[in-house]
C-alpha cells in the first residue's frame, strides 16, 4: 500500500521547523570592562576612640555623670567602664584620676530627637579633649570657654544641623578638625581656619563653602581635604609650601587656571586629588619630584598637552585617574606599569591613543589605538539598520580580531541556507503532486 501523501506532507513540514544543524545557538555578549575601583571617598569616616583599659577603679565624677544624663543620652552607671557589646550610648574615654575620674573624649552617634545640648552640661564636661558628633542632628550652642580651650579634636559628620564659620573659629586649640555633610555659613575657609594655630589635619568637605582658598596656611598641616564645596579661583602658591603635607584633596570644586608649577615642593605628598574642577594647562613637570605619590587624580578637568613620561617612573603609584581631559598624543605607559596599578583611567580623552606594539591590539583602556601617524584610529562604523550590531558594540573596544569574527558570524551560514532551500523545494513538490492527484480523480 502506497504511503498517504497527506502524512508525508505533515511529516516534512514538521521536519522543516526543526533547526537543520541541530546545534544550540549561543549569544555572545561583548566583553565588559572590569569594574573600576571606587575613588577614595571625600567624606571621612571617623572611628570612635578606642576605650583603653582602665587603670583606675574610681567612678566618674558625679557632676559629669549628671551632665550626661541631663543631655538625655542613654548612659551606663559608670561610663568609664567598658560596656557590653550590646550596650548603646556614647563612647567615652576617661583619665585615671582619683577619687573621681574625668571624661577625656566623648562620641555621640545616631542621636535620638531627645538629645539636646545645654550650656550647664557642657560646662561640667570641660575636661574633654575630644568631642565627636556623628549622625547627631542636634542644634549647636556656643561652647563654654574652658571647654573650647581644652578641645584638641572636633568631629562633626552629618550633625549639628547648620553651623557658622565664626562658631568653628572659636576652637582655636584644635589639632584635628573634621566637618562633613553639614552646611557651614561662611564667606570662605579662611574664616574657619585663620586662628587655628596648632591645626595638623583639616577636613571641611561637602559643607557648601564658597569663596577662595586661603592665602595663608599653618605650616603644621599634614592633611587638607576641602572637597565637595563651591570654592573658586586658583590654587595659591602658599599651599605648595607645606613641607609636611601628606594628603591634599581639593576635588569637586570650581577651581580654575593652572596647577602651580611649585606643586613639586610638597616633598611629603602621597595623595593628590584635584578632580572635577576647571583646571587647564599641562601637568607640571615638578610632579616628577614626588616619588612617594601613591594616589593621583586629575580627572574631569580641562588639562591639555601630552601625558608626561615621568608618571611611569613613580614606583609607589597605585591610583591614576586622568580621564575626561584634553590630553593628546601617544600614551607613554607599558603593560607592566598599568598592571601594577589598582586603578587606571584615561578614557574620554578624544585625541589620546596607545601604541599597539607596546600594549597589544586587544587592550581595553577607553582610548583608541594609534595609526602610523600617531593619531587615534577611528572605530569601525556601526550599521544604523542593525539593532543587534549596536547592542554588541563596545565604544572602548578597537579589537580588529573581534571585528573580523563578527563578519564571519553575521547571518546564517551557506549550509543552513542550502538545506532550507532543499526542504522547501520538496514540500512544494509534494503539495503539487497532491493537487494533481485530486484533479485526476
Amino acid at each position: 500500500m502506497s504511503p498517504d501523501p497527506y502524512s508525508i506532507l505533515i511529516f516534512l513540514l514538521l521536519l522543516s521547523a526543526v533547526n537543520p544543524t541541530g546545534a544550540a545557538t549561543t549569544a555572545i555578549s561583548p566583553t565588559s570592562s572590569p569594574p573600576s575601583a571606587p575613588s577614595p571617598s571625600s567624606t571621612p569616616t571617623t572611628k570612635p576612640p578606642s576605650r583603653s583599659s582602665p587603670t583606675s577603679s574610681s567612678p566618674l565624677d558625679p557632676k559629669q555623670l549628671r551632665a550626661l544624663q541631663s543631655l538625655n543620652i542613654p548612659t551606663a552607671k559608670d561610663p568609664c567602664s567598658p560596656p557590653p557589646h550590646s550596650a548603646t550610648g556614647p563612647t567615652t574615654t576617661c583619665d585615671a584620676s582619683s577619687p573621681f575620674r574625668h571624661l577625656l573624649s566623648l562620641t555621640l552617634s545616631n542621636c535620638s530627637e531627645d538629645v539636646a545640648l545645654s550650656l550647664t552640661a557642657l560646662e561640667s564636661l570641660s575636661t574633654l579633649k575630644s568631642i565627636n558628633f556623628i549622625n547627631c542632628p542636634v542644634s549647636p550652642i556656643r561652647f563654654p570657654s574652658e571647654l573650647t580651650a581644652n578641645l584638641h579634636s572636633f568631629t562633626c559628620i552629618n550633625s549639628l544641623k547648620k553651623i557658622t564659620g565664626v562658631w568653628l573659629s572659636r576652637l582655636q586649640n584644635v589639632t584635628d578638625l573634621i566637618v562633613s555633610g553639614v552646611s557651614i555659613t561662611a564667606s570662605g575657609p579662611s574664616i574657619v581656619l585663620s586662628n587655628m594655630k596648632f591645626l595638623r589635619s583639616v577636613t571641611l568637605s561637602h559643607t557648601n563653602l564658597s569663596g577662595i582658598l586661603p592665602r595663608h596656611w599653618h605650616p603644621n598641616l599634614t592633611f587638607v581635604d576641602l572637597s565637595g564645596n563651591h570654592l573658586k579661583g586658583k590654587i595659591p602658591i602658599s599651599l605648595t609650601r607645606l613641607e609636611n603635607l601628606v594628603h591634599l584633596n581639593l576635588s569637586s570644586n570650581s577651581l580654575n587656571e593652572t596647577i602651580p608649577t611649585t606643586i613639586g615642593d610638597l616633598n611629603s605628598l602621597q595623595n593628590l586629588s584635584l578632580a572635577s574642577n576647571s583646571l587647564s594647562g599641562s601637568v607640571p613637570d615638578s610632579l616628577a619630584a614626588l616619588p612617594g605619590l601613591t594616589h593621583l587624580d586629575l580627572a574631569f578637568n580641562k588639562l591639555n598637552g601630552t601625558i608626561p613620561n615621568f608618571i611611569r617612573d613613580m614606583k609607589k603609584l597605585k591610583y591614576l585617574n586622568l580621564q575626561s581631559n584634553n590630553f593628546h598624543g601617544v600614551l607613554p605607559f607599558n603593560a607592566t606599569f598599568i598592571k601594577g596599578l589598582e586603578v587606571f583611567k584615561v578614557g574620554e580623552n578624544s585625541n589620546l591613543c596607545y601604541n599597539r606594539t607596546i600594549l597589544g591590539s586587544k587592550v581595553k583602556i577607553g582610548v583608541a589605538p594609534c595609526d602610523k601617524h600617531g593619531l587615534p584610529m577611528s572605530p569601525p562604523a556601526a550599521k544604523a539598520s542593525s539593532s543587534d550590531d549596536s547592542s554588541d558594540s563596545d565604544d572602548g573596544d578597537y579589537d580588529d580580531d573581534n571585528v573580523e569574527e563578527k563578519k564571519h558570524h553575521h547571518g546564517p551560514s551557506k549550509v543552513v541556507l542550502g538545506v532550507a532551500i532543499g526542504l522547501s523545494s520538496i514540500v512544494f513538490l509534494i503539495v503539487f503532486l497532491v493537487l494533481c492527484s485530486k484533479c485526476c480523480k
